[in-house]
């Protein structure tokens, strides 16, 4: 038997005078497993919860009540955001929501586009688990248990819907009884707003090692069309779709229950699980560039560009993500003063002298910040009081006749230092004596500095041109040793060849490398032997790939 449940209709929380104030419903089919079944129909609960990002003709979508990028600025708006979450806590308090009639609301808050917002009770304490599946052989199922212990309210995100595709969602409840029961559901996904693959161009590797856990967030489609996050499981299947204003988000960071990215080139956003902007925080007179952490105390460090200065890319300044206050920490020409001078043009009022990259937190009120323009690695100390330089790592060729050849930490072996280096990343391991860590990166392998031609690269025997023959890139380990003032080359290996952007990250014991001009990413195993790669097309390049698993945020492993 087939009966119709209509959830009441809200108004829009955008009304426009010309608009209309629609609300549609979503067909969704409910079986359980005794071949019962019942249609629970999605209301679309206002226009401002679906409305604004959805494509003209797609399946079970209504028309674009905007276009383009003023469509994305709305889905980050706080006020905007706040009225969708009252509108579907209204929803909530009018109706009984059990796991046989759960409140589902496509994308409710506009920022993924394949998620599907859910929210039910149960009668005794139970843990969720969920799968999504197509009809189509070369696409997997994709399962997840959602973020949350034994509990009687359920609400949740479920990311991994497969676009233009009848999607069958499949709830698992795991009752604190030791009963389990499954309710499944369909909804229709309507059409992606870019043009990504839904699958990428995989090639299996020698290594029959597993895949670590997690899912692979491009960060950095750089292209003139609109921009987005990615999210691609381990089969190269996309996962999700994140829509930002505009340039890039570097990485993905927690704190507080909370998943904090750039969306814009002077904007950072803060967003919880159920995918609803809590927070925006506007930089001011500064613009991002390329990558932040959070500090001990959790206020965010950010690389920037001073906007009303003649130089670009050598700042560093602090967000106050509680009162969202924004103050500069770090400017490089005050550590390097002579050097800056020395490559100084004033024909351009957008000198990028030290391309700063990448910024890791050692604690102690201590950085490493990565340059790319000068192929150096630098520590810096007291950041919060009187910046100073510690010590640095770079070639000495490169420094030398400066004011700061004396900063340079001695090789403990043979190697040629990092050159247009991405991705930096400190690591703390407790096997190591005090004063020493692990630092590990992206080397390009290519020696270029726009500020400073009269530095002969080739002397390095290192590619120094974009399209080198036969040219790699390689991954870089290296032991720094504090106390003797070295650093040592304990691991490397060759990957596809990148002469700007990319990263690296270690990850389950798998390492994951992303060539970016290559438009390639790749999973090592522990050996170095490639597990998998994954090619995907773009118009410049992907700037970084990370692996996150979302622990403790949309799951629970």
């Amino acid at each position: 038997m087939v009966l119709p449940l209509f959830l009441k209709s809200v108004h829009s929380c955008f009304r426009k005078t010309s608009q209309s104030i629609d609300t549609i419903a979503v067909v969704i089919k409910m079986n359980k497993k005794k071949r019962s079944a019942m249609i629970l129909t999605i209301a679309t609960v206002s226009l401002c919860l679906v409305a604004w990002l959805s494509k003209p003709n797609t399946t079970n979508t209504i028309g674009s009540i905007v276009s383009g990028k003023t469509a994305v600025k709305e889905i980050y708006n706080v006020e905007k955001q706040n009225t969708i979450r009252k509108t579907l806590d209204e929803q909530i308090a009018q109706g009984s929501h059990s796991e046989n009639n759960a409140l589902m609301v496509y994308n409710p808050f506009g920022t993924n586009t394949l998620s599907m917002y859910t929210y039910f009770t149960t009668a005794q304490g139970a843990k969720i688990s969920y799968t999504i599946h197509v009809v189509d052989d070369k696409i997997a199922d994709f399962t997840r248990t959602l973020n949350s212990d034994y509990t009687r309210t359920h609400e949740y995100q479920l990311i991994g819907l497969i676009p233009d595709h009848e999607n069958t969602i499949t709830l698992h409840m795991e009752y604190e009884d030791g009963t389990n029961k499954d309710v499944t559901y369909t909804y229709t996904c309507g059409s992606l707003k870019g043009n990504e693959s839904i699958q990428l161009e995989t090639k299996e590797g020698s290594s029959r090692e597993e895949l670590s856990d997690g899912l692979y967030v491009i960060l950095g489609n750089d292209s003139d069309e609109d921009d987005f996050m990615y999210y691609y499981d381990n089969n190269g299947i996309l996962r999700g779709e994140v829509l930002i204003e505009g340039y890039r988000s570097h990485r993905l960071l927690f704190a507080n229950e909370r998943m904090y990215y750039s969306i814009s080139t002077n904007k950072m956003a803060e967003m919880d699980a159920l995918g609803q902007i809590t927070n925006v925080f506007d930089l001011g007179n500064y613009d991002l560039h390329h990558d932040y952490v959070f500090d001990d105390n959790g206020d965010m460090l950010i690389l920037a560009t001073d906007t009303t200065k003649d130089t670009v890319e050598d700042m560093i300044i602090r967000l106050d993500v509680s009162s969202g206050a924004v103050s500069q920490v770090v400017d490089m020409g005050d550590l390097f003063p002579t050097y800056k001078a020395s490559v100084y043009d004033k024909d351009n009022d957008e000198l990028d002298w030290t391309h700063l990259n990448t910024i890791q937190w050692m604690g102690d009120n201590e950085i490493l910040v990565s340059s790319r323009e000068t192929s150096t690695i630098v520590k810096i100390t007291d950041i919060y009081g009187t910046p100073e330089i510690d010590y640095m790592m770079g070639e000495k060729t490169y420094w030398e006749d400066s004011d700061y050849a004396d900063l340079l930490l001695d090789k403990a072996n043979s190697f040629t230092s990092q050159t247009g280096q991405h991705s930096i990343t400190y690591v703390e391991d407790d096997s190591l004596a005090d004063g020493q860590y692990y630092l590990y990166m992206f080397n390009n392998n290519f020696g270029y500095s726009s500020t400073n031609t009269a530095y002969d690269w080739s002397q390095l025997n290192i590619p120094t041109e974009v399209k080198a023959e036969d040219a790699v890139s390689k991954y870089y380990k290296y032991l720094v040793d504090e106390s003797k003032g070295t650093y040592e080359l304990v691991d490397t290996f060759d990957v596809p060849y990148s002469p700007y952007v990319s990263s690296v990250q270690n990850i389950g014991g798998n390492t994951v490398v992303d060539s970016g001009m290559a438009f390639n990413f790749q999973e090592y195993d522990s050996d170095h032997t490639l597990i998998r790669s994954f090619t995907m097309e773009g118009e410049k390049y992907i700037y970084r790939v990370y692996k996150y698993t979302f622990d403790g945020f949309y799951f629970n492993q």
